[in-house]
């Protein structure tokens, strides 16, 4: 499954880049996600549970971020097994660029699935995965304006020289994973 998109988020680039590093924004945005640890530098251990038509299946996988060029850009390997289920594996890339009314974030995905998930068809899996990557931006979308409550760009573009705090999970690696295990649900389903 190939997958691209973009989406404008009504915050500046650092302070998305803040939340994106936010395991708990990041856990809470994720459907069916109830682990994220760190295991070694740039490389998560996640969990997600998901149910799809009458298959249940518990996922787990893991998450390395390379080429990390903070607060623009990152890529991500991710694989997920979900034994009889099958498993899900792929890279993504993520970006987030300056926009009048914010920041846009971009990213493609590029994923393999394998087991009783790739017998359900490319367009299901493709359906499944846009619609995972459609709630994990509401809820993302909610969790921003929630911890930047009435968040003025404007001001904010203007002291958007922030820090971006060292050793927490990229928001990047989460929306792979998202998109991954959607995939992955959505063929288990």
């Amino acid at each position: 499954m190939d997958m691209q998109g973009q989406r404008v988020l009504h915050v500046t680039q650092a302070q998305a880049w803040d939340a994106l590093n936010d395991p708990e924004i990041l856990k809470s945005c994720i459907p069916g996600c109830d682990k994220f640890e760190l295991t070694e530098a740039n490389v998560y251990n996640v969990g997600v549970a998901i149910k799809i038509g009458p298959v249940s299946a518990k996922f787990s996988g893991k998450v390395t971020l390379s080429d990390i060029q903070a607060p623009n850009s990152y890529a991500l390997n991710f694989e997920a097994q979900g034994g009889v289920a099958g498993f899900g594996k792929g890279e993504s890339q993520v970006s987030l660029h300056p926009h009048a009314d914010g920041c846009e974030l971009k990213y493609t995905v590029h994923s393999t699935v394998g087991g009783k998930l790739a017998q359900l068809g490319q367009r299901l899996i493709d359906g499944a995965a846009k619609s995972l990557a459609e709630d994990f931006f509401k809820r993302f979308d909610e969790s921003l304006q929630a911890k930047y409550p009435g968040n003025e760009v404007a001001d904010a573009l203007s002291t958007a020289d922030a820090a971006t705090p060292s050793g927490s999970v990229p928001t990047w690696i989460w929306l792979a994973l998202l998109v991954g295990a959607g995939a992955v649900w959505y063929l288990v389903r």
